[in-house]
């Protein structure tokens, strides 16, 4: 959208003010102030899509950020942007993870666990990832580096497992890493181990914060060091909080930077901090935001008697504010998707590692083919399940499928995909083939994730004749809603509700993520057929 366009939409957006999101004080929870994008504005949340964990730096005139993707691949996803608002997937820090035959479902799952919470750094020409999968009982740390973030990423070293960490270059060239509640090392120069006897605690937490205080990240700044965290209060809200010290090492006092509720939901908090060229700063948070899963916020970061206070004049999150940088390019993390590249859109990412002669862009060009491989019981263990991030307020997926060469027992469709799912999909069975809605439910195991039991239940079905179907999904991430529906058309042109709401859910038990659309293709009896995707179209809507 060029400048133009933008400042029309915005003007007519304007005009409807009593049905625009960060206009409404009913949705608003805390925040009072009706504030209205100009043509320079962008509305919180600056991305309402599930973008956990968030680590930000800017290196000259671009922002790069890292985010959890756990059991998808590939993982670690970096994103650019020139002005902190429009973000676009440029790479990924590694394709799949091999530590384990669990990344592949094998003998259990990683759902929920794999890749949490990258630390990124730039320092003296290079970048710099560090990341720890979740697994049971704990992976080992990665230590990555690459020249630039759109390039290959190498592995540095493997260390011990660190819990949401920040990797920390200082002045003198030292290097640390701060985790867990309060615990720092230094590293050996090489970054290839940890110091003997550089472990020790900052700080202790205090006696009404339960838990771990989580979400690291370590900055200097004017001499001073700060280290945000999270911490969570008995009887109150998460809050975002700071550390500083004069030295490294401590000793450290503590303020509340951030405790604020926003548009309907609870607390924001964990992220970061960081600078524009022109010197201001701003404060990149979380927020759970139910079956959307967790969302980003921008906000102003202030210093005030040499704390990074977070928020507007109030302390809120602003529910519009101005670009921190204009004229940056529009861009999206979810997108349309015709498959008439060679190479997969970034925007995509497979259910655990892929098996790669199980899928092509090749086999039929303008189509994504997915073969069935592996015969299993459910969507939760098919092979080859690739999705991508919805968004609210509300969305529609399309999908163009050809179905013709589904064989007997084959499962293939569109899901909006969690612990708990909707499903539209076509189902062969003999020469019978039907279209069915369902929804799913998944059981995993605490210890290795492995799938003990799936309850499912057919809604609706219809018959089909017919190779070509188009399957359609409609997404409502609105406060108190959470619902996927679902419709199908045999000519693109009419289109048939089928089936009920679908409730979409966000449990961090279970898979941790936002509820994603996705696209799927297994055997129940027998492998060899498959599905060839023509189209996945994609729109985003504002509420009505």
């Amino acid at each position: 959208m060029n400048f133009l366009s933008r400042f029309f939409f915005l003007i007519i957006l304007g005009c409807c003010l009593p049905m625009t999101p960060w206009n409404d004080s009913r949705i608003m929870g805390q925040q009072k102030v009706n504030a209205t994008p100009s043509y320079n504005q962008f509305a919180n949340p600056m991305l309402w899509a599930d973008v956990p964990d968030p680590d930000v730096i800017r290196v000259g005139d671009w922002f790069y950020m890292v985010s959890t993707t756990m059991h998808l691949m590939p993982g670690a996803p970096i994103m650019r942007s020139r002005d902190l608002v429009n973000w676009e997937i440029v790479n990924y820090i590694f394709d799949k993870l091999t530590d384990s035959p669990k990344y592949d479902m094998n003998g259990g799952t990683v759902y929920g666990r794999g890749q949490w919470a990258t630390s990124l750094k730039y320092y003296k020409g290079h970048f710099y990832a560090l990341f720890a999968p979740n697994d049971e009982p704990g992976g080992n740390t990665y230590i990555c580096k690459a020249d630039t973030p759109l390039g290959r990423w190498t592995v540095l070293s493997r260390l011990k497992h660190f819990h949401d960490a920040s990797l920390f270059f200082d002045d003198d060239d030292r290097v640390y890493v701060i985790y867990g509640t309060g615990h720092i090392c230094e590293l050996k120069t090489d970054l290839s181990g940890v110091k003997e006897g550089s472990e020790s605690y900052l700080f202790k937490r205090e006696a009404d914060e339960t838990g771990l205080l989580e979400g690291s990240r370590m900055l200097k700044h004017n001499g001073k060091y700060y280290l945000l965290m999270i911490s969570w209060p008995h009887g109150k809200p998460r809050r975002q909080v700071c550390y500083r010290a004069d030295d490294i090492r401590g000793p450290y006092e503590k303020k509340t930077i951030l405790q604020s509720e926003f548009g309907g939901f609870s607390y924001v908090g964990q992220g970061t901090i960081v600078d524009a060229p022109d010197g201001q700063w701003y404060g990149v948070i979380f927020q759970d935001r139910g079956g959307v899963g967790r969302i980003l916020t921008l906000m102003p970061c202030t210093w005030k008697d040499g704390w990074p206070i977070l928020g507007d004049s109030l302390g809120h999150v602003p529910t519009a504010m101005s670009y921190p940088v204009m004229g940056g390019p529009e861009h999206h993390i979810v997108q349309s998707d015709d498959f008439n590249k060679r190479k997969l859109n970034l925007v995509w990412q497979w259910n655990h590692n892929p098996i790669d002669a199980a899928w092509s862009l090749s086999d039929r060009p303008g189509y994504l083919r997915l073969k069935t491989s592996n015969v299993v019981e459910s969507i939760f263990a098919a092979p080859n399940t690739i999705s991508q991030r919805m968004e609210g307020p509300q969305c529609t997926v399309t999908v163009t499928l050809d179905i013709s060469h589904l064989h007997d027992g084959d499962h293939a469709g569109l899901s909006a995909f969690n612990g708990d799912s909707g499903l539209l999909f076509i189902v062969r069975e003999g020469k019978k083939t039907q279209l069915v809605m369902s929804e799913a439910s998944v059981l995993l195991s605490d210890k290795d994730k492995t799938i003990t039991d799936v309850k499912s239940t057919n809604i609706e079905s219809v018959p089909l004749k017919q190779g070509r179907v188009y399957l359609r999904m409609d997404a409502d991430f609105l406060p108190g809603r959470d619902i996927a529906s679902f419709s199908y058309s045999l000519d693109n042109r009419n289109w048939k509700k089928i089936g009920r709401d679908f409730k979409m859910k966000f449990d961090y038990r279970r898979m941790f993520m936002g509820t994603r659309a996705a696209i799927f293709c297994y055997a129940t009896k027998k492998s060899g057929g498959y599905l060839d995707v023509d189209k996945f179209e994609y729109q985003k809507h504002e509420s009505q």
